[in-house]
């Protein structure tokens, strides 16, 4: 089973079959990912699940629906036991973003989060989870493949926000203030707190 959202919607991938109740059922073979997501979007349906019956080739059968871009990014802590949080899109999140050809996975990780907020001294910690959501770009919708890391940095210096890639804001954010911030973040950066 896989958790995929579109917002905050979650769409479910599932190789079990179970009575439509807060749900509705489609059959992932056959089903047009853009009608699910304008029936999310419009609140006609509150989540979906996604059936297919080989639980191995669930996220295959939605690769060859949607275009998948992996990314990668960090969690990371300092020596205060504070969060890096972005501020992009109105929402908190995390520092992440696409992996170059070429490049590793947790290569992409410490690029992107140095990139989006100018912390440097990062130490790549394991593997946290893998996410995914729905975006859409230039008109086709895609499915990010995303890995966090837990990282950790004794950098000190100024925060500096990528405007070019529309963060506003880069903060450290003290255990105090995750709560409020994830009350207005993604669906899938809170799960990494859960």
């Amino acid at each position: 089973m896989y958790e995929v959202f579109v917002n905050d919607y979650p769409i479910i991938l599932t190789n079990i079959l179970t009575k439509e109740v807060n749900h509705k059922l489609f059959l992932l073979e056959n089903v047009s990912i853009e009608e699910v997501i304008r029936q999310l979007n419009k609140g006609e349906i509150a989540s979906a699940h996604l059936y297919y019956p080989d639980a191995g080739q669930l996220l295959q059968k939605l690769q060859e629906k949607l275009p998948l871009v992996v990314a990668a990014g960090g969690l990371v802590t300092n020596a205060e036991d504070e969060v890096l949080f972005i501020y992009r899109n109105g929402k908190w999140d995390l520092p992440k973003g696409k992996v170059e050809k070429k490049e590793s996975i947790e290569e992409a990780a410490i690029r992107e989060v140095e990139e989006e907020t100018g912390v440097k001294k990062l130490k790549l910690g394991p593997l946290l989870q893998k996410t995914y959501h729905i975006f859409k770009r230039n008109g086709v919708y895609k499915l990010k493949e995303t890995y966090w890391y837990a990282m950790s940095s004794t950098y000190t210096g100024k925060l500096r926000a990528q405007c070019e890639e529309g963060i506003e804001k880069v903060e450290w954010k003290n255990r105090n203030e995750i709560p409020e911030a994830l009350q207005n973040s993604y669906a899938n950066i809170r799960s990494l707190f859960a």
